[in-house]
């Protein structure tokens, strides 16, 4: 057989043999107690201490298997194909001294062959299948015929044991393929999971690279823009109002000149782990001091609630640039922007709020999921970039409408500063 066979690992034969060495504990105590009470209640002489020393070597082989599944290495389709295995040999001794394939609990045969079947490939499952069959067709010849001379007890006790040999053999089949189909669905559910987050990081991937293009191209006319301010700031038929308004025009003009400049060497360039930790009490000071400069004339106000120290947190540009955007939207309502931070040993929560008519509730719904439509107030990419940024650092971005809009941040903190 080759030895990819047994090395390969399938999602789910480490999750069923788990499942499989649970059930086996369940099984062997009925072994052992089938075992010790046939005899007395039913009259039939068993050969009590071979049968015993089958269910304690599967016994001792269950708990090597346990203590395996808590190892480092990781589980494979080896394991589980071994370990049905030798439930088959198992069984197979125990009805070589118990009437062979006379005895009615012959077909618990039947549910390693379906347990291989739901998590193991398709030649292995054909060795453990053909296993099965050479087992039950051997023990037709080879078998310790069990001691029954009435032969009319003999048919209702056979009758009685398929009755009970059904049963078990439902009750295993249906709890492994409910909680296999469970995990299935699971899986799915991250799969489409993990594929939205492909799908978000390639959108944010995408707009990085038309943000470097826009800043290439931005660069001259701020320039001109920047001379030109310059040369009417120095116009004496101006008056004070419109001079002081050209300044802040001049100030703004190098903000923008400013970010341009950073964009070359962030995009695409600078790797988290490089990332400088803060506290977080000055990070989101500086963050919102810079964010002033961008709107001057936005009615806000920023509030530390959290005890000293502060935390620290990773201050990585993605995410300033995210909250940026956050403080934007709040600000593009018109109404006064409220920012509120507070924080513990674990997690720093930051509350951008303000007093418009609230989100929507499709916004709710599928903020960070794709870019909104543009819109007047902007391109409708605002929230998207935040919630990639945010998740992408272990954060978490929530809305919600209280009086107004809420976006609350929950980063993970780093200690206290």
């Amino acid at each position: 057989m080759p030895s990819t066979l047994l090395t390969h690992t399938s999602p789910q034969a480490p999750l069923t043999l788990r499942r499989l060495v649970g059930l086996r504990w369940w099984f062997l105590a009925g072994e052992a107690a089938a075992i010790l009470a046939v005899p007395p209640l039913l009259g039939i002489a068993l050969p009590r201490w071979p049968m015993l020393a089958v269910v304690g070597l599967q016994m001792l082989v269950n708990a090597l298997v346990v203590r395996r599944i808590g190892g480092a290495r990781p589980l494979g389709d080896g394991e589980l194909f071994v370990q049905l295995v030798l439930d088959i040999v198992a069984l197979s001794a125990l009805m070589f001294l118990s009437g062979g394939s006379a005895n009615p609990l012959i077909s618990l045969l039947l549910p390693p062959v379906a347990i291989a079947a739901l998590a193991l490939s398709a030649r292995l499952v054909a060795i453990i299948a053909g296993l099965a069959v050479a087992a039950y067709s051997l023990l037709n010849v080879v078998y310790l015929p069990l001691p029954i001379a009435d032969a009319e007890r003999a048919t209702r006790l056979h009758l009685a044991g398929m009755w009970f040999t059904f049963v078990v053999s439902v009750a295993m089949l249906a709890w492994f393929v409910v909680r296999m189909t469970a995990s299935i669905r699971q899986r799915d559910v991250e799969l489409v999971a993990v594929r939205e987050r492909a799908l978000r990081d390639e959108r944010v991937v995408a707009l990085g690279a038309l943000a470097a293009g826009a800043a290439h191209e931005l660069s001259t006319p701020l320039a001109t823009m920047a001379v030109v301010a310059g040369e009417l700031e120095r116009d004496a038929t101006l008056g004070a109002a419109a001079i002081a308004d050209i300044a802040l025009l001049r100030r703004q003009i190098a903000v923008c000149k400013g970010i341009i400049s950073g964009l070359a060497e962030r995009a695409g360039a600078e790797r988290l782990d490089s990332a400088a930790a803060l506290g977080a009490d000055r990070w989101l000071s500086e963050v919102y001091r810079r964010w002033l400069e961008l709107r001057p004339r936005a009615a806000s106000t920023l509030q530390l609630a959290g005890c000293a120290p502060a935390p620290t947190i990773i201050a990585d540009t993605r995410l300033e640039q995210g909250l940026l955007n956050l403080f934007n939207n709040a600000a593009d309502t018109g109404s006064a922007v409220s920012v509120r931070a507070d924080w513990d040993d674990a997690w720093l929560t930051i509350d951008v709020r303000d007093g418009g008519s609230g989100f929507a509730a499709t916004v709710i719904e599928q903020a960070g999921q794709a870019p909104f439509a543009a819109h007047a107030a902007g391109s409708g990419i605002g929230l998207f970039l935040a919630h990639a940024a945010i998740t992408r650092l272990g954060g978490q971005l929530t809305l919600h409408n209280d009086g107004g809009a809420v976006a609350r941040i929950r980063l993970p903190a780093r200690g206290r500063h």
